[in-house]
């Protein structure tokens, strides 16, 4: 009976116990070029390790609807595409206009924005109001923008930008006549600046959507549901309002005709904390609270810069052997591999090599990207050092090695290339200091190093001086020891001169 009774007992207390909580699923990750600017995703101008906008929130509500945690992965916009689907993430979340081209190599989500085109002109401008009156003129857009295409289509004068801030930024100096970009965009950047006004009507429609791989139908359709969800709560429109970026297009696309729903706050904040003038100590305590940011962008820059050095320099010393040494294919071989290195752009190589391998079942990560990037990218140039520092050896020197029983192998390892060696240093000290400064161009395959850093913080306060500046002093300060090698090495190591002190 004690036995049935405490069976008893321990089933009704089952019943009352709360249900288990449910696992949270895996992380969801999303691609977003947080250097674009407000309202999308930017460094909160009060605390810039943390990212805002109205597309975190987006992220972060999705993430809520379907029980999974977000994480953001920077990636450069031109690069979103590819990296999406090289699989950095699982969606990209950026402004991405639905188009039919794009639309072909990703899926869409339902759009979860809808706005229009806006002119922006200077305040003295008043002939410059729609698409007629920009015949002639000299147009700023974004790169890879439904506007650069409709522009391009009707051979106007088009200046295209990476991001939105230097485009109106040219407006006000002069360099442009007009800027024609997202309504959303000009409703954060021209009012700020004065000088520059909003003309003309809507142009256009352009609906954005959430971009997943054309496989992945699963997400697409999670997607649509939480986005659909986030709709009919309000959830969605309170965002947007809060961002003040519900627009009569929204209305009609969403079905809400309802009044605000909560006042702008963060766009309000934003407006405050962009217009606001600081004294010269504020701007110090400003910056020095940067330096956390540029310094973990350093680091960076310095790791990849030194792996990278010592792949060029290993890999550059075996091609310029095999040139000078190898059989006739391998010789040839070698002489190829320097001038197909040294006759493309890094750029290309670092897109061929992070983007392009996946094709192939090869792929890498960013860091180890970069590293092979730059390093195979500076091996050619070392190469040549290299054959130039061992073709200035005497040939008797190899002459004289052979005589006293050495092989060729054993010649070159003690007796020619430790001389050549002594030669090449300085440039090999130089050709360090290039890539140190090269090593900037590792953004576009995702990694934020020192320049991607300081071009996020800049896009922040649009103070592209004071931030540059110190970004500067930071490269200067890093490659300062660097530099004294380099004047030191050619001193000692060069024939007839005297070493810098």
């Amino acid at each position: 009976m004690k036995t049935h009774l405490a069976a008893c007992v321990l089933f009704l207390l089952t019943l009352r116990a709360p249900p288990a909580a449910a696992q949270p699923g895996p992380p969801l990750s999303w691609g977003a070029d947080s250097e674009g600017g407000a309202p999308y995703e930017f460094q909160d101008p009060r605390d810039p390790a943390r990212l805002i906008g109205f597309e975190v929130e987006l992220v972060e509500g999705i993430g809520r609807v379907l029980g999974r945690p977000t994480r953001f992965v920077q990636n450069q916009f031109d690069g979103l595409v590819p990296g999406l689907q090289r699989g950095n993430y699982d969606m990209i979340v950026c402004g991405l206009e639905i188009t039919p081209d794009r639309a072909r190599v990703v899926g869409f989500s339902r759009p979860y924005y809808v706005t229009y085109l806006q002119l922006a002109v200077r305040d003295e401008t008043n002939d410059l109001r729609s698409l007629a009156d920009l015949r002639g003129r000299k147009i700023g857009t974004l790169k890879a923008s439904y506007a650069q295409r409709m522009l391009e289509a009707r051979r106007d004068d088009v200046v295209t930008y990476d991001g939105q801030i230097n485009a109106y930024q040219d407006l006000l100096n002069r360099r442009l006549d007009a800027v024609l970009m997202d309504h959303i965009i000009a409703l954060y950047n021209v009012p700020p600046l004065p000088g520059l006004k909003l003309a003309g009507d809507p142009i256009g429609t352009i609906e954005y959507g959430i971009a997943v791989r054309l496989e992945d139908k699963e997400l697409l359709g999670q997607l649509d549901r939480a986005l659909t969800q986030m709709i009919a709560s309000g959830e969605l429109r309170r965002i947007y309002d809060r961002w003040g970026i519900w627009t009569p297009l929204l209305a009609q696309r969403f079905g809400d005709r309802r009044p605000a729903l909560e006042a702008p706050t963060a766009r309000d904040q934003y407006m405050r904390d962009r217009k606001q003038t600081r004294t010269f100590w504020e701007r110090l305590r400003q910056y020095a609270g940067y330096l956390p940011i540029l310094g973990r962008g350093a680091l960076v820059t310095v790791e990849i810069s030194l792996l990278s050095m010592v792949l060029a320099v290993a890999l550059g010393l075996g091609v310029a052997l095999a040139r000078l040494y190898g059989p006739l294919p391998v010789r040839a071989l070698a002489t190829s591999y320097i001038e197909i290195i040294r006759g493309t752009p890094l750029l290309i190589q670092l897109f061929l090599i992070f983007y392009g391998l996946p094709h192939l079942g090869i792929k890498l990560s960013p860091m180890v990207a970069a590293i092979l990037g730059l390093g195979l990218n500076y091996s050619a140039y070392e190469a040549e050092n290299y054959r130039a520092g061992i073709q200035s050896i005497s040939t008797t020197q190899m002459e004289a090695a052979l005589a006293l029983g050495m092989t060729k192998a054993q010649a070159l390892r003690h007796v020619i290339v430790p001389q050549a060696m002594r030669l090449v240093i300085p440039p090999v000290t130089n050709d360090f200091i290039a890539l140190f400064k090269d090593s900037s161009l590792v953004s576009v395959i995702t990694m934020v190093e020192l320049t991607k850093a300081y071009g996020q913080l800049a896009s922040i306060h649009y103070d592209y001086l004071g931030i540059g500046l110190l970004a500067a002093a930071m490269y200067f300060l890093i490659g300062l020891p660097f530099v004294r090698l380099a004047r030191y090495a050619e001193g000692r190591f060069t024939p007839g001169a005297t070493p810098a002190k």
